[in-house]
């Protein structure tokens, strides 16, 4: 046992933290006092093979509806959006007109229980730093929370720990001393704040889990009729991985059959360039996850409500101090369910807002939104257009809504570069592939643009 794990369980205790989830810590955190390695060597893993893969073709066209009663959907919305600026909830930022995420989110679901004529529940998971924001703004939708199930629940937090001795990395602003340990907390979080004995309690069975900010992840009834009739207890959607993938996390397979996900922070250094290697390993989580919640808690019935995944550690410095955060993945759940799945989806299902480059493809007439508030690519349009922008005039969304007065159509556009301070007027369309460049700070209005165009 690490000598500092009861400085670490008095910390979490006094911050009114969960037993369950101060033994997970410690549990973890004792995997990294005894140099357990949380790298995944191509030695131990394979591709997917073919029968842990399901194609969403597979799926009913027509499924019973009636098994959404038995569904509720949860989003993970602990983002701030600080990478593009923000510093508010992420969720708050316009995406589609006036709506921002949590417009169409909530309307998504006001939406179908309209259509279906019963309830579904919707949950966020926030962070501390998101959970007001949210509430304050979801107020407008005084019909979104039903029952005794709430609208949302925090996240738990992990103390940061000292790399030099593992220590607790201690600060008088204490909001420095903790670090969010990643999504795959969701399933210690749902069963320590009795969550999922509610939703257990009222019969809910599966719950679809996506990020609040993949605008592609809506709510589809043959998922779970399918998750059923086969008796799939996990089931993850993956897509086929492009180039613009390669660096993200991808599908693999343990020697015994049973799948894993495997982020870059579990590659060891000298196999990066075969991790990235998109004909090897073809699939990415879109973090959309589907899981049986009876099964889940089963889980933690078995392990005392401590629910242990592969530990990812991930190092840091904080204030010139080098530090470890201790984090999990949520799809890495995906080993722990005998008969796990992978889905193999879309790319429609897959529409995240990471940054700038994605926003602006969102704002575009290259995505619509259709009357059940479900943001989707053109019909006429198989993959997203690619974008990029240069990052010394783009890379914040305050510099993007100050050069985008006007969005440009991308909807017949395959590629668009922009190099150089432009900003953008009404009526600019885009056709093929197409790269704007400018030495000095021009506008652009009122033009039809392929190919290279100087300004």
């Amino acid at each position: 046992m690490g000598k500092h794990l009861e400085d670490f369980a008095k910390l979490m205790w006094q911050a009114g933290i969960s037993e369950n989830v101060i033994k997970t810590f410690a549990a973890y955190y004792n995997m990294l006092a005894s140099g357990v390695s949380s790298k995944i060597g191509k030695s131990s893993i394979n591709p997917p093979s073919a029968s842990n893969l399901v194609s969403y073709s597979d799926l009913s066209e027509n499924p019973n509806k009636d098994i959404l009663r038995k569904t509720v959907v949860i989003k993970l919305n602990g983002g701030l959006g600080t990478s593009m600026g923000l510093s508010k909830a992420k969720a708050l930022l316009p995406v589609k007109g006036n709506m921002n995420f949590l417009d169409i989110i909530a309307r998504q679901i006001l939406t179908l229980r309209a259509q279906q004529g019963f309830d579904i529940h919707l949950i966020f998971m926030d962070s501390f730093s998101t959970h007001d924001d949210t509430i304050k703004y979801l107020d407008k939708y005084p019909d979104l929370a039903k029952g005794n199930i709430p609208l949302d629940f925090i996240q738990n937090k992990f103390p940061r720990i000292t790399k030099q001795d593992l220590s607790p990395y201690l600060r008088k602003d204490e909001t420095q001393q903790w670090n969010p340990p990643g999504h795959g907390d969701i399933y210690t979080a749902l069963d320590s704040n009795g969550i999922l004995d509610s939703l257990i309690e009222q019969g809910v069975k599966y719950a679809f889990i996506s990020n609040s900010d993949n605008l592609g992840a809506s709510v589809d009834a043959a998922i779970p009729e399918y998750m059923e009739k086969h008796e799939i207890p996990f089931l993850m959607e993956v897509c086929i991985r492009s180039e613009v993938d390669k660096k993200g996390g991808h599908l693999s397979e343990s020697k015994d059959g049973r799948l894993l996900l495997r982020e870059v922070a579990q590659c060891p250094d000298d196999e990066v360039n075969e991790f990235q290697n998109i004909e090897m390993y073809k699939y990415f989580n879109t973090n959309n996850i589907w899981i049986d919640l009876f099964k889940l808690k089963a889980e933690m019935v078995k392990h005392d409500g401590v629910f242990l995944l592969p530990l990812i550690i991930n190092p840091k410095t904080v204030e010139g101090i080098p530090v470890y955060q201790l984090e999990t993945a949520m799809g890495a759940a995906l080993g722990t369910f005998e008969g796990s799945k992978a889905l193999v989806v879309p790319r429609s299902r897959f529409a995240p807002v990471k940054k700038t480059t994605d926003l602006l493809a969102i704002w575009s007439d290259a995505y619509e939104l259709n009357d059940q508030y479900q943001i989707t690519l053109k019909r006429t349009r198989k993959e997203p257009p690619i974008i990029s922008l240069d990052e010394r005039f783009y890379n914040k969304i305050d510099q993007l809504l100050e050069r985008f007065k006007g969005v440009p159509s991308l909807q017949n556009c395959d590629s668009l570069s922009i190099v150089g301070d432009i900003s953008f007027g009404e009526d600019v369309i885009c056709r093929g592939n197409v790269c704007i460049m400018a030495d000095a700070k021009a506008q652009l209005k009122d033009r039809i643009c392929e190919g290279i165009i100087n300004l």
